[in-house]
């Protein structure tokens, strides 16, 4: 929407960051059945802008799971509103912990990581 963008036109890579953080901690809530929180963004280069009207599209990918966190990888592809195909945006490596019901990192079970 115009209210996320640069005065260029181009979506803010904040805006964007979050969705990516949506899309991932989706994912890590699958994983641990149950709450988690992002400690972590690493790997983030923007290689092109998003302009309003784009269809953006986010790709999850668990890479790793260890005893209360996991690494899980998206990608952001846009495609212009017209366009038969995307383009890669960007991409990030988003690091969750598993949370117990005080907020306190708890374990995440090998059977539950499946």
């Amino acid at each position: 929407m115009p209210a996320d963008t640069n005065p260029a036109g181009d979506i803010f890579g904040g805006w964007l960051m979050s969705q990516m953080d949506l899309a991932a901690g989706n994912m890590a809530a699958r994983v641990a059945l149950g709450r988690c929180a992002t400690v972590a963004v690493e790997g983030m280069k923007f290689l092109r802008p998003v302009k309003v009207g784009d269809e953006v599209t986010l790709y999850a990918t668990l890479r790793r799971v260890g005893r209360t966190s996991m690494r899980i990888h998206v990608d952001a592809w846009a495609r212009s509103r017209f366009a038969k195909d995307g383009a890669p945006v960007t991409s990030a490596d988003f690091v969750f912990v598993a949370l117990d019901e005080d907020g306190a990192p708890r374990a995440i079970f090998e059977e539950d990581a499946g």
